[in-house]
């Protein structure tokens, strides 16, 4: 659908008031999108106000409510919490109160409000919003405004983030804040997790989800739990019994230790409190293994916001500030969230009812509706778990094994969450009735017949280890056809599924034209992207860029942090990514950068002297500090060494430099939450896919396909996971710089430099539609999203 660019500039805030408060429980990405939302709105020419401690702020008025300039958010975007504070406010809820909110806001021309919070403040928003004219009515008739003032003012905006670590809130993929409680909990289970190894224990952790599953199902499926307790997924009646069974089970495979998660809201089908204590006792008493219980408690809230929670509101933010800026008074107050990578609008009330739906769904046992209602994310996270976590007992196999071998490999530079890509192709493979094999060392491996049969037990553990455990190398399979044909031959080898960069891709492309040849290669391939340079054509996302992201924001906090205590002082940071810009533009944007040099966007000496006189007139100001991100390969003759002395020979007197090659540190580490997670799901289902297509292809005793559509790449395109034949893909490769010639990233390229004070064009064309909450089809959820 072609469609002309729309581009904000004609949308001013000339005039306007935005008012930004947050408020109910923090989570951390708060600040990121108060600062968006600050410095989007000035952008625009608005005045934009800090509403501190929430609803009682506004309540309160007079120094609660305070305008704020472009220096008052500098350096919170890598905090957590809310630096503007929030409150639990009784008064807001009488009219009284919201009579004395409508009055402090009226006083200083506040007709636009962010809200970031849960259900409870936004529900407390739109009230606000309902009754406005009349608070405005009856200010008057008290003689406190005067009749202009109720017509100036006469309507109030409302745009709504959700902003809650439980992402208990229906309508948004992910809330602010539960990637980094993920973060927290991933970070405790892995350091439970050796201890418990030593000793031969089991831990029973309990983490936050008074109403909602969604942490400790996630963080279960990241860590691989032997059991996990939630509110909208009871266990069936003796579920003690079988839970000690599967304990014992475990111990009796020689493993050291058994992690369970409970979430604090965990009830079993008669909705009756399942406690960690009540947990602890069990295990104790039934099998007399040695137990501890961990509570998680406000640990999780805590502690800095992730790459992806800090991008999350700082998109989310500024398309509040859009939405408060196209608001009429027909329009519903909304809600601005995240579906796969698309910013959507929602109406905030649909959101409301729909999250009470879930909770009176539970209330009255109707638990798969409750399961339902949740959304496709988290039906996938629970079918996933439940696929990966128990291993079926032989009986309960597919009746007649399918014979099928089916060989994992791992191709080109490490990637963390390829293990537990690994092990979800594995379980479920095995699931599926197939004998899995392992090649270890990618294609060249292969060539010299490193293979083995590999179990359900020998991938435990697997998804908290970064790099490749199977070993990876980028040799492509050319030069060894005849011999990996030989191997596939010997070991009877009916698909390959094959986790994998840039290599993986030209990989399969070789390996498909090759099927002239050899008949080995007639077989269903399927390729998982994984890569931290996230350039694989085919996918938005791929397996280790969100670790690798993590890592850069980190380091930046860092040097950010030594620039602020010397004063007057520039970094230049080079990412890795081969030509791609991912990391380096995302980077950017998750550290609060001044800029970021991209082969994509080519930029010359004119733009390097720009961003120089940039940073001059940033010194002048209070945050005296720069950073600067550079792809390795933007362009080779600006290095990193050449803009390094440029700036240092421009900035002199003013500011000095110094630079930072992060080099392979970002292609270590244990993998993010979301990398463990997107290998586990993506893996699976390419899993599912394969075994559908030996099905389909097995004629005549033996497996023949070589059909374009039996060699597909799984990729998250927009809201959705496609399997797209890598064929088609080639069309859509830049195969000189191995990136895809339309790379999504790039629109949120105008979102940083807005962020750091430059003058741009933003593309709003995907923005600005209300949509309607969809309710998904049970059908849809094995179709769907991540």
């Amino acid at each position: 659908m072609d469609h002309q660019p729309k581009f904000f500039e004609n949308l001013s805030g000339t005039g306007k008031a935005i008012g930004v408060l947050t408020s109910g429980g923090d989570a951390q990405g708060m600040n990121a999108a108060v600062r968006a939302v600050v410095r989007m709105g000035i952008y625009v020419k608005a005045k934009v106000y800090f509403v501190y401690e929430g609803y009682q702020g506004m309540v309160d008025g007079g120094d609660n409510i305070v305008e704020v300039s472009w220096e008052s958010v500098s350096s919170i975007l890598q905090v957590g919490g809310t630096v503007i504070g929030s409150a639990r406010c009784k008064s807001f809820r009488t009219r009284e109160g919201r009579l004395q909110a409508a009055f402090n806001l009226v006083q200083r021309g506040i007709t636009n409000l962010c809200v970031i919070g849960g259900d409870g403040s936004l529900t407390g928003a739109n009230l606000f919003r309902e009754e406005w004219s009349g608070l405005l009515e009856e200010l008057a008739q008290k003689g406190k405004i005067d009749e202009d003032a109720v017509k100036k003012y006469a309507y109030l905006n409302i745009v709504g983030m959700v902003g809650s670590i439980d992402n208990d809130f229906c309508g948004t993929d992910m809330t602010i804040g539960t990637d980094s409680a993920l973060h927290r909990i991933i970070e405790v289970v892995d350091a439970i997790m050796t201890t418990a190894q030593s000793h031969q224990r089991t831990f029973v952790l309990e983490v936050m989800g008074r109403h909602c599953g969604y942490l400790a199902l996630v963080s279960a499926l990241a860590c691989g739990a032997d059991w996990v307790f939630i509110p909208e997924y009871p266990p069936e009646e003796g579920w003690e019994d079988s839970m000690c069974v599967k304990l014992s089970e475990n111990r009796a495979r020689k493993k050291r230790l058994n992690i369970i998660i409970v979430a604090e809201g965990a009830i079993d089908c008669h909705n009756k409190p399942i406690t960690s204590e009540k947990v602890k006792d069990l295990v104790v008493q039934r099998l007399g293994f040695d137990t501890r219980v961990t509570i998680l408690g406000h640990v999780q809230r805590g502690g800095t916001p992730s790459a992806f929670d800090r991008i999350l509101a700082s998109r989310m933010g500024v398309e509040a500030v859009l939405a408060l800026l196209e608001a009429t008074p027909a329009t519903p107050a909304c809600v601005v969230s995240l579906s796969g990578n698309q910013a959507v609008r929602l109406p905030l009330m649909e959101c409301v009812q729909m999250t009470q739906e879930v909770q009176k769904a539970m209330d009255e046992g109707r638990f798969v509706e409750a399961v339902r209602l949740r959304g496709r994310s988290f039906e996938n996270n629970l079918n996933t778990y439940k696929l990966l976590s128990h291993k079926k007992p032989d009986a309960e196999l597919p009746k007649v094994r399918t014979n099928f071998n089916v060989a994992v490999l791992n191709v080109g530079a490490p990637a963390a969450g390829m293990n537990a890509a690994v092990r979800a192709a594995v379980r479920v493979g095995i699931t599926e009735g197939h004998k899995m094999f392992a090649v270890i060392d990618g294609f060249e491996g292969f060539a010299r017949g490193k293979i083995k049969e590999i179990s359900w037990g020998d991938v435990g553990g697997w998804t908290g280890q970064g790099g490749s455990i199977l070993g990876t190398k980028r040799t492509l399979p050319a030069k060894y056809l005849e011999k990996i044909a030989d191997q596939m031959r010997t070991n009877n080898i009916n698909a390959l599924m094959v986790i994998g960069g840039f290599e993986a891709y030209l990989g399969l492309l070789e390996l498909s034209a090759a099927r002239e040849k050899y008949d080995e290669f007639c077989v269903p391939m399927v390729m998982v992207p994984a890569t931290v340079s996230n350039n694989v054509p085919g996918s938005d996302f791929s397996i280790g860029a969100d670790t690798a992201l993590n890592t850069i924001t980190d380091t930046c906090d860092r040097i950010k942090q030594s620039a602020s205590g010397t004063k007057r002082r520039v970094f230049i940071i080079e990412t890795m990514g081969g030509y791609c810009g991912y990391l380096a533009n995302m980077g950017a944007l998750a550290a609060g950068a001044d800029a970021a040099y991209i082969f994509e966007e080519q930029f010359d000496i004119r733009e390097l002297q720009a961003n120089v006189e940039h940073l001059t007139e940033k010194m002048k100001t209070s945050i005296q500090r720069g950073l600067v991100l550079r792809n390795e390969n933007c362009n080779e003759n600006y290095t990193t060494d050449f803009i390094y002395q440029l700036y240092s020979e421009e900035g002199k007197g003013v500011f000095d430099c110094r630079k930072n090659v992060l080099g392979h540190m970002q292609q270590g580490g244990a993998p993010s939450p979301f990398d463990r997670n997107f290998g586990t799901k993506i893996s699976a289902k390419a899993m599912q896919w394969i075994s559908k297509k030996l099905k389909e292809t097995y004629r005549k005793g033996k497996v023949f396909a070589n059909t374009d559509d039996s060699v597909c790449l799984l990729g998250m395109r927009r809201r959705n996971l496609v399997f797209q034949p890598v064929a088609e893909l080639k069309t859509e490769t830049d195969f000189v710089h191995r990136i895809p010639k339309e790379q999504w990233w790039l629109k949120l390229r105008p979102l940083m430099k807005i962020l750091a004070k430059y003058k741009t064009s933003y593309d709003v064309s995907d923005s600005g539609q209300l949509e309607h909450v969809a309710m998904h089809s049970p059908k849809e959820a094995e179709t769907g999203a991540i």
